[in-house]
């Protein structure tokens, strides 16, 4: 993720890039402002780079960068693509690693190694020791590739808001455009037994969305239903500010509404355990995480 700054488009709710443009270079991952623009592409994308090949235990080496005014609380990191070929902070209490490369049609060069990495969590707080984060965008037909109808993955998906018709950048689409993002990271990135992770969805004003929250809201809810249907966890991940001028209100009815939030904006361990006690993105949700950056890495306060 990248750090939480809002932007603005013209025509759009923020997003400087679209589907498959190449994405910054962030200073850390979760912390940075963006959600992704997907197409059906399983890899990452030429311009964004795939660094030189370096072993899982290189990557694993401790960096040494501790959090100031940390108190010995339990803290977990979470990485991806911008910390490719980097040392990682040592025996987090749990890890959240980003199977994009910036942008929701790619994959982090880095995912197998970081994994690893994250596998020697050491556990002790209401979080699973691995979890995922996606990044997220609805990009419409600027996008390298948008549906045309309810048709992914070899199947007719069940789509609440009906069907999508080429050409058509409505809820339907969206929905279908969500579904299929959710599905390719779940099958097209080498994820071993994705039903067992927590998945978090990145959404941020960093990349493209539509200026119909009902269209971005359905995008968000083709996912997160897709992921809930191989038995997997979601939550979401954002800043209040963020969500409301993507998404706006989410009603009992949509599958987003009990969702757990993982909030982003703090600057201290103090600021995100008093993150805690903020509103949920979602009414029906509560805050499961916080997070703050120290030294150049996302660290992550348990709420539960």
């Amino acid at each position: 993720m990248l750090s939480l700054v809002i932007t603005t488009v013209l025509g759009l709710v923020p997003g400087p890039r679209v589907d498959g443009a190449p994405a910054p270079e962030p200073e850390s991952s979760a912390s940075q402002s963006a959600a992704s623009q997907p197409s059906a592409a399983p890899t990452a994308t030429a311009s964004a780079g795939v660094p030189s090949s370096s072993s899982p235990s290189a990557l694993a080496q401790p960096s040494g960068a501790q959090p100031s005014g940390g108190g010995g609380v339990l803290l977990g990191n979470d990485v991806s693509w911008p910390q490719c070929n980097k040392s990682l902070p040592q025996d987090p209490a749990f890890a959240i690693v980003g199977v994009n490369n910036g942008l929701a049609n790619t994959t982090n060069p880095c995912l197998h190694q970081q994994l690893d990495w994250a596998e020697d969590s050491l556990g002790g707080t209401g979080q699973p020791t691995v979890a995922l984060y996606v990044n997220t965008a609805n990009p419409g037909t600027a996008g390298t590739w948008w549906p045309t109808n309810n048709e992914y993955g070899g199947e007719t998906v069940a789509n609440p808001y009906g069907e999508c018709e080429e050409g058509q950048t409505d809820a339907p689409c969206a929905y279908m455009y969500g579904y299929a993002k959710a599905f390719d990271d779940a099958y097209l990135r080498s994820i071993t037994d994705p039903e067992d992770y927590l998945w978090w969805l990145d959404v941020e004003t960093g990349n493209t969305w539509s200026g119909d929250k009902n269209a971005n809201r359905a995008d968000l809810e083709g996912m997160t239903d897709f992921f809930h249907s191989i038995g997997a966890r979601v939550g979401i991940y954002s800043t209040g500010s963020q969500w409301g001028q993507i998404v706006g209100p989410v009603t009992a009815d949509s599958s987003l509404y009990d969702q757990p939030s993982w909030l982003a904006g703090a600057r201290t361990v103090t600021g995100a355990k008093n993150n805690c006690g903020a509103a949920p993105l979602t009414p029906g949700g509560k805050v499961a995480l916080t997070q703050f950056v120290s030294k150049g890495f996302d660290y992550n306060y348990s709420c539960i």
